[in-house]
């Protein structure tokens, strides 16, 4: 990899603002100062090291996780400019480390594209480290600086020789800012392999030197790990659509230039009825999409409406495939890089730029229209999803519509299996969804009746991850539920029309009850998904056994694990059970026990669900829930041994 630009010196440094809010609002700059936080200050070091590599001059990245906590990360780069600068009079680096808003970033000259917008990346991170090493090699020299909370402790000074050329960033991460300081593994492969499919031919790698009981419960995941994809995005979509069946063989790929917009777009359609599209500008993934995804859908739509029209039968030559149509089943990657990106806060979750949806507009309309032409097959395959997706949503339509008519003409009367609560304010009502009236028996006694709602499901659940709305919404139980709930479901869902802010689901502690379990996870994942994004959404966590001591004295145990530990407490302190009761179902519970155990929000445990990698996310139910039998085989198989079996 050539080092080609000798123009990138101190000069290159634009200095706009000083470092002192950081510490005091850290969240104003990385989000949060939860474990979220945490790894954001090492994508914004990481991305610096990307804009190199982006830039031509860098092909090796490394990230370690030291032994003692801290992090470090390095790249074959140019280097960070150690020169004095112009202005200030001080050393470059030290300028763009201590300096927010400092940096090449700001110099057309330097980078022609950037994922470190604000400049603010690596004075961010010093700023909330207890200590920060900044390594430079260049010139035949390594040069280094040191910082504490922030300072430098010396000037930049050479501190040997080097025939290397690039920079190395180490940092300890403030305990004081950061609710927790352990790094996920997991997490960070996530996105490096991640950056590595985005940077073709950019080699990412990952080591973990830390001691096992530092690594949090991930001890299985390698410690060495290196992520380099020659094919870049066609990689990349491969990989997410391992576990489905291709609709489309050929993958759809452009990359082109428009407008000084760098555009590159890959597309392949599966039988699945989800659609996994992800958006990133400058390397940078944007969860909430922008002008980029915008330009890509509209292309999208009027490409499949153009190519339909020349291909439609007399019977379907009125039919206009909207764009939720030609999303069904769709897997995209929609990527640009532009100089001067306009995100949505400092996290960039979405793209603002106006001119970006034109020009992605027209290199995919143009570069669509010529690959369904040379692909007929292909094509034919699309349109014929597309189609049946119209189909199946007219229906849907239908069904969802039924449903808000229902509870408009009974005058918004509620399922009579529902035992609604008296309060009507959402803040405070809680819904407890559980298996069967034996339980839900025990639970309507048991429950605050001011606070608490019982919707007792009978028999298990449609699994909602095999059909289309049409069918999910015939199904009986699933309409009652939604009407309980009061928003409306999948994309006529109103959030804001949600009659409970708790909704627990309740079942019982042995396979069935997880299986159900799963299968209502997956419809509210699926088609009420807004309710785990505002963290409604819970598990509650009946107990197992009950241990008696004698009159005055027992004990309410989860699982089997924490029955052997009492187990030992209490041989230690020479006292035996009168007896254990072991809880097959909720409605062996009274309700008295049901409500000291499970239903007091002063005693019970609650287990929230969030959804932390919706990636990750989708693949697991599609493997779990989905149609496909081999991947489900492959993967009881790979975690037969951590399964916990009821016999």
């Amino acid at each position: 990899m050539s080092k080609k630009d000798n123009s990138y010196n101190a000069s290159s440094i634009t200095i706009l603002e000083g470092l002192e809010a950081v510490r005091k609002r850290p969240a104003m700059y990385i989000g949060d100062s939860d474990v979220t936080g945490l790894h954001h200050i090492v994508y914004e070091i990481v991305d610096n090291s990307i804009d190199e590599a982006l830039g031509g001059y860098a092909d090796k990245i490394e990230i370690n996780l030291n032994k003692d906590g801290s992090i470090s990360v390095s790249d074959n780069g140019r280097g960070i400019p150690v020169d004095i600068h112009p202005v200030k009079g001080v050393s470059a680096l030290e300028i763009a480390a201590t300096t927010l808003h400092a940096g090449g970033k700001f110099d057309e000259s330097s980078y022609k594209v950037s994922s470190g917008l604000h400049g603010v990346g690596l004075s961010v991170v010093n700023a909330v480290s207890t200590y920060m090493k900044a390594e430079v090699f260049k010139d035949g020299k390594h040069y280094m600086q040191e910082y504490k909370i922030g300072k430098p402790l010396k000037e930049v000074s050479v501190v040997g020789k080097s025939d290397e050329s690039g920079t190395r960033i180490t940092f300890q991460p403030d305990d004081s800012i950061f609710t927790s300081t352990q790094f996920s593994i997991k997490k960070l492969h996530t996105r490096f392999r991640q950056q590595a499919y985005l940077t073709a031919g950019v080699r990412i790698i990952v080591r973990d030197d830390r001691d096992d009981e530092d690594r949090g419960g991930e001890t299985n995941i390698p410690r060495h790990y290196a992520f380099y994809f020659q094919n870049g995005m066609k990689s990349y979509i491969k990989q997410i659509n391992s576990s489905y069946k291709p609709v489309n063989k050929n993958i759809f790929y452009v990359h082109k230039t428009e407008d000084n917009v760098d555009v590159e777009v890959a597309v392949q359609y599966t039988t699945d009825l989800q659609e996994r599209v992800l958006a990133f500008a400058n390397n940078v993934h944007n969860p909430e999409g922008g002008t980029h995804l915008s330009g890509f859908r509209i292309a999208l739509t009027k490409s499949l409406n153009d190519y339909f029209s020349t291909i439609a039968t007399d019977k379907e030559k009125d039919l206009k495939l909207s764009g939720d149509d030609t999303r069904e089943g769709l897997t995209a990657i929609v990527s640009v890089k532009i100089h001067d990106p306009q995100f949505e806060g400092q996290t960039k979750i979405k793209l603002n730029n106006p001119e970006v949806t034109q020009a992605v507009r027209k290199v995919v309309e143009e570069s669509l229209k010529t690959y369904l032409g040379e692909n007929p097959q292909d094509a034919k395959n699309i349109i014929s999803r597309a189609v049946l997706s119209n189909k199946a949503r007219k229906a849907a339509k239908a069904a969802r519509d039924a449903v808000i008519r229902k509870g408009a003409l009974d005058g918004g009367s509620l399922p009579g299996k529902l035992a609604d609560c008296s309060s009507k304010d959402p803040t405070i009502s809680e819904l407890f969804i559980v298996e069967g009236d034996s339980a839900g028996g025990s639970a309507k006694q048991a429950r605050d009746r001011n606070t608490q709602a019982i919707f007792p499901l009978r028999g298990k659940p449609l699994n909602t991850e095999k059909y289309r709305l049409d069918k999910i919404m015939n199904n009986k139980e699933i309409k009652d539920l939604v009407i309980a709930l009061g928003t409306g479901i999948s994309d006529t869902m109103n959030i804001e029309k949600l009659r409970y802010h708790k909704i627990v689901l309740m079942n019982d502690a042995d396979v069935d009850g997880e299986h159900i379990t799963t299968l209502v996870l997956t419809l509210f994942y699926r088609h009420l998904k807004p309710i785990l994004e505002k963290g409604y959404l819970y598990v509650a966590q009946p107990p197992l056994y009950k241990v008696e001591i004698n009159k005055d004295e027992n004990y309410w145990v989860a699982n089997d694990s924490k029955l052997e530990e009492l187990t030992a407490q209490l041989k230690a302190a020479k006292k035996s059970p009168k007896s254990i009761q072991r809880f097959k179902g909720l409605g062996e519970m009274n309700p008295e026990q049901l409500w000291q155990t499970t239903m007091n929000p002063n005693s019970r445990t609650l287990k929230q669900i969030r959804i932390e990698d919706g990636e990750e996310s989708d693949k697991i139910f599609d493997i779990l829930m989905g149609a496909e039998v081999a991947p489900r085989k492959k993967f009881i198989q790979t975690h037969s041994k951590e399964a916990t079996v009821d016999i």
